[in-house]
């Protein structure tokens, strides 16, 4: 299906017809995998109960997880890959049957791909807070039904957290390297900082030290776009009927977060002023082709994510500070001891590069001293996830180091 292909991973295009026509019908109150859902390729690990970084806990958590290759005899090749916000763990392999879109980053993993599987074990875990099988709000509490708005607030020190004691159920001792983008790379560099004796390598793509007040104003208009939706319904909304969930507010979200996930020279080359149809936008009730291109990703988005799940974890990404409680930025990249990759993207307006040089200045290990590999790519933000021959060769110099 055209509507499964995430559009994180291709550069923009016009909508056609047979795009629109994907998305005649009503879109259930929430995305979120559901019990009872088509399993696909996912697989659970119970890890117990999580105490939380600002208090309280989480009595218990599942993580839902997707894995290739072979894990080696002395348990030495294994990769651990995170996702960004709204990616999961699907990172290989085709739309069907359990999983709404095609593998996010399937041009740098397998056999003989940057990351080959025949030689590295790779795991991808769906995040907590997330939505395609990990706890989250709408999984169910112990009173029997979703979390919802109840869901407690949990931080990216809290996600990490639970990937490392979803690592020690799986019996990965220490991983060779973890790699993470965007959000994800929010983690990994928190795994760096936090457990420099659990991994031997991390790559951190297109991620900052920490969110800054740009990208907290962001995400707060985002957030504020869902909770106005009057079908939001405080959180509540899991048994509305088709149609009647908060799918106007969250298409809304996405909307807004694409302008900051690609670049205005991508945009205005691919769009230009081109009418999406031969009505005139110009008080003819037309629509220029990339209002068209926002309105069916959006909608689009809001058939396969949940509501509640995209507030837990923007707000888990404004907690992102890798110096709190550490002495500081400086201080805290200065415990990492593992060989490490800094990648930014040049036209990155969500994060910027300013950001990727400040890690790479400070991290002892960096693998190109105290610069951050910088690529160059009309994408944006999303480059790390469109650019695999770039992006790939920087990888296969991480794990050759």
């Amino acid at each position: 299906m055209d509507w499964q292909t995430p559009e994180d991973t291709v550069p923009s295009t016009i909508i056609t017809e047979a795009d629109r026509r994907f998305m005649i019908g009503k879109p259930s109150a929430t995305g979120a995998w559901r019990e009872g859902d088509p399993v696909g390729d996912r697989r659970f690990v119970n890890v117990g109960a999580l105490q939380l970084e600002r208090g309280g806990q989480l009595p218990s958590v599942r993580i839902a997880y997707e894995s290739w290759g072979t894990l080696n005899a002395d348990r030495s090749n294994a990769v651990l890959v995170l996702h960004a916000l709204t990616g999961d763990s699907h990172v290989v392999g085709l739309p069907g049957p359990g999983h709404p879109t095609a593998g996010w980053w399937s041009g740098n993993i397998g056999p003989g791909k940057a990351i080959d599987t025949d030689e590295w074990f790779v795991v991808a875990p769906n995040m907590l807070g997330g939505c395609q099988g990990s706890t989250g709000p709408a999984s169910h509490s112990l009173l029997g039904r979703e979390w919802a708005a109840d869901f407690p607030f949990i931080t990216i020190r809290d996600q990490v957290a639970a990937q490392v004691a979803f690592s020690a159920a799986i019996g990965v001792e220490r991983w060779a390297v973890v790699i993470g983008g965007s959000m994800g790379g929010m983690q990994a560099l928190e795994w760096a900082v936090g457990y420099p004796e659990l991994l031997d390598r991390v790559a951190v793509l297109a991620a900052p030290p920490t969110s800054q007040a740009d990208q907290i104003a962001l995400n707060f208009v985002q957030i504020e776009a869902v909770r106005m939706d009057p079908t939001f319904a405080d959180g509540d909304y899991y048994d509305a009927a088709d149609g009647e969930g908060p799918h106007r507010g969250l298409a809304l979200a996405r909307r807004m977060a694409l302008l900051n996930y690609r670049s205005p020279h991508e945009l205005n080359d691919r769009f230009e002023r081109s009418w999406q149809s031969g009505l005139s936008p110009l008080g003819g009730g037309g629509r220029y082709a990339v209002e068209s291109y926002l309105d069916f990703h959006g909608n689009k988005f809001s058939r396969r994510f949940d509501a509640n799940s995209y507030i837990t974890l923007v707000e888990a990404m404004n907690s992102h500070d890798i110096g709190r409680d550490r002495g500081g930025i400086t201080a805290a990249l200065q415990r990492i001891t593992a060989k490490t990759l800094v990648l930014g993207i040049d036209s990155d307006r969500l994060f910027p590069v300013d950001g990727q040089l400040l890690i790479a200045k400070h991290v002892p290990g960096n693998i190109d001293g105290t610069r951050a590999t910088v690529i160059s790519s009309d994408f944006g933000h999303d480059g790390f996830l469109i650019e695999d021959a770039a992006v790939g060769a920087h990888l296969a110099r991480l794990l050759a180091a």
